[in-house]
């Protein structure tokens, strides 16, 4: 961690608990963040107040260690997605645990990786904006240490961002983003299109061309077959690039893919690189993995096809209280659109706690969520009252952490040592 990360980190332990921030404590108000954690307060005892999302400590490591694990042994660079948490306490964890940088997709998001010291940014995405473009060249010119890449799909994007940059002293380095098929979404849809958008790189001295990126969870009906022949064709169009010199005077060519559904497909065909002219940054940015999820990625995580490699746990919970039971098929917990995912999937009801036990939430199910009220039905065999706590499970990590700005991490007594500061 470098002095400046380190001064960021502290400030964030600095900051007041108050209103701002959900299902904290009352009387907690106040209280530094750091004094909270210092308190060790228990997640269910400690005044909490419904509803309140928590991250489990040990799975939370457990995820970290896992995918550091996984991207050495298959020689891959790894730059996970921060857009996921918009977390510089995960995003350092994630450097702690190897990472070679943070990929982001929009100038906010940079900007706040700076403010906590983040040296090395892939932009995944175009940038165009001209003001967005002026603030990076400033903070590339201020610090000789920041790298970003970006993405370039075009060449009027070429030329909008070669005008935004021009008395720049650093260039912006570059990928050429192949789309991943027709109808998909940003990136250039041929091979010669993108030798006419590397070639307008090249006619500018305000950005440097250094490999080729793009995004197989874009490409249609995806399946094994799909996705291996579209990374293929990334592949060689890096060979192509290389072999008409369009990477001479880099120290590395970048080739870049990967989210959180076909990793272990990038890591097949990336070991099939060919050697080129320079060491190849065969860069990874799945981003899902640091808090997995009970849903969507629980069916869709690589893991599943390659079970040896190890398994993700999903580590968000959210817990909410049983306010009316109206009938025996039918109850409220006092949680919502506005604090659970439910772009992908409802919520899982999970566990049921009362009077400090805790058994499975047989019997309860999510059937629709209002702004703060989930609907659960119930059979007979639910045992549900109100007042008791309900912890559900969630899916989607993205749309999960966005709702919170400030969420205990918990051990698996309930015992809070940490805070995550969110910024969306």
């Amino acid at each position: 961690m470098t002095a400046d990360s380190a001064q960021s980190l502290a400030r964030l332990a600095a900051e007041r608990v108050d209103h701002r921030f959900k299902g904290l404590p009352p009387d907690a108000d106040g209280l530094t963040v750091a004094e909270l954690a210092g308190q060790r307060r228990n997640l269910f005892t400690g005044g909490f107040a419904t509803p309140v999302l928590a991250l489990s400590a040990e799975r939370l490591e457990h995820n970290l260690k896992l995918m550091e694990t996984y991207a050495a042994r298959h020689g891959l660079a790894f730059a996970p997605h921060g857009k996921t948490s918009m977390a510089p306490q995960l995003f350092q964890r994630q450097i702690e645990h190897g990472a070679w940088g943070i990929t982001l997709a929009v100038p906010h998001q940079v900007r706040v990786a700076r403010a906590f010291g983040t040296r090395r940014v892939f932009l995944a995405n175009e940038l165009v904006d001209a003001a967005a473009l002026r603030w990076i060249a400033a903070e590339l010119d201020a610090d000789p240490d920041f790298e970003l890449v970006c993405y370039v799909d075009s060449v009027r994007g070429v030329e909008l961002m070669d005008a935004a940059l021009r008395g720049a002293t650093r260039p912006v380095d570059v990928v050429v983003e192949l789309a991943a098929g027709e109808g998909a979404r940003t990136g250039v849809r041929t091979e010669a299109e993108c030798t006419a958008v590397a070639d307008a790189v090249a006619g500018t001295r305000t950005l440097r061309l250094v490999g080729v990126a793009g995004y197989e969870g874009e490409v249609p009906k995806a399946d094994t077959e799909r996705v291996t022949a579209w990374l293929r064709r990334l592949v060689a169009l890096a060979a192509d690039f290389d072999e008409a010199g369009r990477f001479s005077g880099l120290e590395e060519i970048v080739v870049s893919a990967g989210g959180s559904a076909w990793f272990d497909t990038v890591a097949e065909v990336f070991a099939e690189i060919p050697e080129l002219s320079l060491p190849v940054l065969k860069l990874l940015r799945s981003g899902a993995y640091v808090s997995h999820d009970d849903g969507h990625y629980r069916k869709l995580t690589p893991f599943n096809r390659v079970p040896e490699e190890g398994a993700l746990e999903p580590a968000f919970r959210l817990w909410t209280q049983v306010v009316s039971r109206p009938s025996a098929e039918q109850a409220f917990v006092n949680a919502g659109k506005r604090d659970a995912a439910y772009d992908l999937d409802l919520p899982f009801a999970q566990v049921i706690r009362r009077d400090g036990a805790e058994r499975p939430a047989t019997g309860v199910s999510v059937t629709a969520l209002s702004d703060q009220h989930a609907w659960l039905a119930t059979t007979p065999e639910a045992d549900l009252e109100v007042g008791d706590w309900v912890g559900l499970g969630l899916s989607h990590p993205c749309t999960s952490f966005d709702k919170w700005q400030l969420i205990p991490v918990a051990e698996a007594d309930g015992t809070v040592v940490d805070y995550v500061r969110t910024f969306f």
